[in-house]
């Protein structure tokens, strides 16, 4: 079983920028891919930005290309989101989440997920 818990939400003006950070912890975890989702109220589940467990691919969508930046560290079990730039439409929950395919990362419903973070953008 793996743990993620993500922390660093919080409320931020327009413009702002704040850091996700999200820790994994249980099984031996290693070569797991991880990444970030958000929903937002009324809204679908966003994937938002993912990475492989080399760090050598990375995926955002198209709404957070060049202000988001995803980051891993494989020794402290740990992956950061960079959020530059923030605008209120970036407000949601933001999930971090796990699994051991990265194709699955990118295209199904990872298998482990976290309680969720709330970053709220005032304008």
């Amino acid at each position: 079983q793996v743990q993620l818990v993500e922390s660093g939400g919080g409320l931020v003006q327009a413009g702002g920028s704040l850091r996700l950070s999200c820790a994994a912890s249980g099984r031996t975890f290693t070569n797991y891919a991880m990444g970030w989702f958000r929903q937002a109220p009324g809204k679908e589940r966003e994937r938002v930005a993912t990475i492989n467990w080399t760090g050598s691919s990375t995926y955002y969508a198209d709404s957070v290309k060049g202000r988001f930046t995803i980051s891993g560290d494989n020794a402290k079990n740990t992956v950061v989101l960079l959020m530059n730039s923030l605008r209120p439409e970036d407000t949601a929950a933001y999930y971090c989440a796990a699994d051991s395919s990265y194709d699955h990362m990118l295209y199904g419903v990872p298998r482990y997920w976290g309680q969720g973070t709330q970053v709220t953008v005032s304008s």
